[in-house]
């Protein structure tokens, strides 16, 4: 793909992140002869159908000829059964082979234990000298809960992410590329870079706007998962505001530019998250340290944070740089429903128009609010009528 080196009019242009990834999981598997996609029976709708043109599904029963991307050595193997899949990756990661595996973000907590036990295995097998390193653990989160809204509350649940941040091993890296470039560097690092590891990439099957360039997205990963987003950002800024995953990032960016025409006056930065790891922002091996986490987000300055996951989590990482007072974090709040998709983010108060009004608030300017808490009813209103979104 096209690998711009500068971005002429950033959010412009929409693309696929989940193309992305498509593409990357096919050029592996023309690569190594030893790697393996499994995925349960959402490849092609999860948009990753571009691992098709490097291999066929693994069948082991006869072909017919109506049949379709079949084949006695296929390397793609799908199964409706994340625990038997994870299981059959794991083992191959561990024999020294490589491979990666993808679901809907509901139904991946249904392998937190087992990805439990092949971190504990990592943790462990550095006690031994003669253990050799091991290739990353690759899993691809899709079809997030931000537009489940045809499959509803049912398919609604970032969990995995808090359960992965929490462990203290240090051996999960938690990715979330901003956009299809940023998914460019994200697959890079997981694939070619990190060894020892679990890597955990959370993105959106949607088109999303095109927000960064390349050099940009890889400073990100090499230096503590973070960066300022200059086409946003005023220097000297009076608050800070940040986002965590594609749609979160999108709708964080687009209440800056709600609350500048409001308050043209407001200095507001926006600092990009691409990666958390235990306790940190950035990777295992490129936090983010204290002094850049100043820099970026200033000593005293209220930061307001869009999370893809359950807010807590993110509270617990941001408590480990700034006072807590300073820090509002938005995120999953277990709100759900058969819905629209802005109405969706209204019901865990993650759109742009809670997120203005965060600004506004911490601003000092409340008497700006009473209007877009009107949008917001006013659209879920029309959601539940007609069923889109106004």
């Amino acid at each position: 793909m096209n690998l711009p080196e500068t971005i002429k009019q950033p959010g412009a242009e929409n693309y696929s992140s989940a193309q992305v990834f498509g593409e990357a999981l096919r050029d592996q598997l023309n690569k190594y002869d030893d790697f393996y996609f499994f995925s349960p029976d959402e490849t092609t709708s999860n948009r990753l159908s571009a691992v098709f043109e490097a291999s066929d599904r693994a069948w082991g029963l006869k072909t017919e000829e109506w049949d379709k991307n079949l084949s006695h050595d296929g390397h793609i193997v799908e199964m409706l059964s994340e625990n038997t899949l994870f299981a059959v990756l794991a083992s191959h990661i561990l024999n020294d082979g490589r491979g990666a595996m993808t679901s809907y973000e509901s139904f991946l907590p249904i392998i937190s234990s087992q990805i439990d036990q092949h971190l504990k295995f990592l943790k462990q097998s550095k006690e031994a000298s003669w253990r050799p390193d091991y290739q990353a653990l690759n899993i691809l989160s899709t079809s997030c809960w931000q537009r489940q809204d045809h499959n509803g509350y049912t398919h609604q649940n970032p969990g995995l992410i808090s359960h992965l941040l929490a462990k203290p091993s240090n051996e999960v890296n938690c990715l979330f590329p901003v956009d299809d470039i940023a998914a460019v560097a994200a697959s890079e690092f997981m694939f070619e870079q990190s060894k020892n590891v679990v890597n955990l990439t959370t993105f959106n099957k949607i088109l999303l706007p095109r927000w960064v360039d390349i050099n940009h997205a890889r400073f990100q990963l090499e230096n503590g998962g973070a960066s300022i987003f200059g086409f946003v950002s005023d220097d000297d800024p009076d608050l800070v505001v940040s986002g965590v995953g594609d749609i979160p990032s999108n709708e964080a960016i687009e209440a800056i530019k709600l609350a500048k025409n409001e308050l043209p006056q407001l200095r507001i930065r926006y600092v990009g998250i691409a990666a958390l790891s235990y306790a940190a922002i950035g990777t295992t091996k490129n936090k983010l340290s204290q002094e850049k986490f100043n820099d970026y987000f200033t000593q005293d300055k209220p930061i307001i944070v869009n999370f893809h996951g359950y807010s807590e989590t993110m509270r617990g990482i941001m408590s480990h740089y700034a006072n807590p007072k300073r820090v509002d974090i938005h995120g999953y709040e277990d709100q759900g429903s058969t819905t629209s998709p802005m109405d969706e983010l209204t019901r865990n108060h993650c759109s742009r128009w809670d997120i203005c009004i965060n600004i506004l608030e911490r601003a000092g300017h409340p008497e700006f609010t009473d209007k877009y808490r009107q949008i917001i009813q006013s659209n879920s209103e029309y959601a539940a009528i007609y069923g889109v979104d106004r």
